[in-house]
């Protein structure tokens, strides 16, 4: 069965210094850690705050190319877990088809926050990922944690130039 989740946040693994994205089951009390790359993370930030570049970062240009085609999002399924890889799908509805394509969860949530369409956690997922309960409000507190806080805060179009 999916479940329904939130992007609860962005979080920092203090180990490995790699960016993690918090999704909270909406019906249960459950938090999905997803390791993701900086640059993914970047874009997740980007989408979130709604900051606009003069020049397309790749998942907005994606988005256009989509748009261009007459073809939308409607959903994002973070489908399957296998051996600490998450696989996502992308569920894409076109005037006369609707489709979907595997992906990278960290590709498929940012571009899910784009058209604002709504994620999904399988089942399976939930139970094979460990963190239940409060995890998802837990704050990286070392100063790497604290600097990559402060980081995805500040971000901002002249951050990344002009191409």
């Amino acid at each position: 069965m999916l479940r329904k989740v939130t992007l609860a946040g962005l979080a920092v693994d203090p180990a490995s210094n790699t960016p993690i994205i918090l999704l909270k089951s909406e019906e249960r009390e459950q938090t999905i850690p997803i390791w993701i790359g900086l640059l993914e993370a970047t874009s997740i930030a980007s989408a979130l705050k709604n900051i606009k570049f003069d020049r397309p970062m790749t998942h907005d240009l994606f988005k256009s190319f989509l748009e261009l085609q007459k073809v939308t999002v409607s959903k994002v399924e973070i489908c399957d877990l296998k051996d600490n890889t998450y696989f996502a799908l992308i569920y894409f509805v076109s005037m006369d088809k609707t489709f979907s394509m595997d992906a990278r969860p960290s590709d498929a949530i940012a571009i899910a926050l784009r058209f604002d369409a709504p994620i999904f956690v399988d089942d399976k997922v939930i139970e094979g990922t460990k963190m239940t309960g409060d995890v998802g409000e837990v704050l990286d507190t070392s100063e790497e944690g604290k600097k990559w806080a402060e980081y995805l805060e500040r971000l901002s179009p002249d951050d990344f130039g002009k191409v």
